[in-house]
């Protein structure tokens, strides 16, 4: 009675077909993560890296350097 009520086992390409569902949500996965990175990291940084650097004056940064006595090279005046 038991039997005609059970499936019988898949012995055959189980592992081919667990594979293909575990490969496609790992892709998925994958992906997903990629974007999140891509929008949630990559693209702030690079935001703030060019912010930074249109206002960004390197002589000045030089000077008030200098003036602190970070230079070995350069004394301060």
């Amino acid at each position: 009675m038991s039997s005609a009520l059970l499936p019988k086992p898949q012995m055959r390409r189980l592992l081919a077909r667990r594979m293909k569902f575990h490969l496609f949500g790992a892709f998925l996965v994958s992906l997903g993560c990629a974007a999140l990175y891509k929008f949630g990291v990559a693209e702030p940084r690079k935001r703030a890296y060019a912010e930074f650097y249109k206002n960004y004056d390197p002589m000045k940064d030089f000077e008030v350097m200098r003036a602190a006595g970070v230079f070995e090279s350069a004394p301060p005046k």
